[in-house]
C-alpha cells in the first residue's frame, strides 16, 4: 500500500498517460497536477469552443484529488480524496476512468 502522495499521484498518472493516444489531451502536466481533455467539438466557422474536460489528479495538502468527467453529465464523480494507494483503489480508478472513456466515445468526444 502506497501512502506517500508523490508515489501516489505518480502510479495514478502513468496508468492514465495512456488515454493521450486515445484523442485526449494533456491539459496540466507538472508534479502536482495532471489533467486531460478531449479536443473542443466543431462549432460554426470562428466559434471559439473550449475542450471537454474529462480527468484531473492533484496533490494537495494531506491527499491526492481525483475527479473524473464533467460537471454537465449526469455520471459527473464527485472529487475521490486519496490517501492511500493499493491494487484495489488503482482498479476502481482505472475501472471509472474506463467506463468514462465508453461515455466520451458516445458523446463523439474523443
Amino acid at each position: 500500500m502506497k501512502t506517500d502522495l508523490i508515489e501516489i499521484f505518480q502510479t495514478i498518472r502513468a496508468t492514465l498517460q495512456p488515454y493521450t493516444t486515445l484523442g485526449f489531451n494533456d491539459g496540466a502536466n507538472s508534479d502536482q497536477k495532471y489533467d486531460l481533455w478531449a479536443a473542443a467539438p466543431a462549432g460554426k466557422e470562428g466559434e471559439d469552443k473550449p475542450g471537454v474536460f474529462f480527468l484531473s489528479i492533484e496533490i494537495k495538502d494531506d491527499h491526492v484529488a481525483f475527479e473524473l468527467l464533467p460537471d454537465s453529465i449526469p455520471q459527473h464523480e464527485r472529487t475521490i480524496y486519496i490517501k492511500e494507494l493499493d491494487e484495489v483503489t488503482l482498479n476502481l480508478i482505472e475501472d471509472k476512468v474506463a467506463a468514462g472513456y465508453k461515455i466520451f466515445k458516445e458523446h463523439e468526444w474523443v
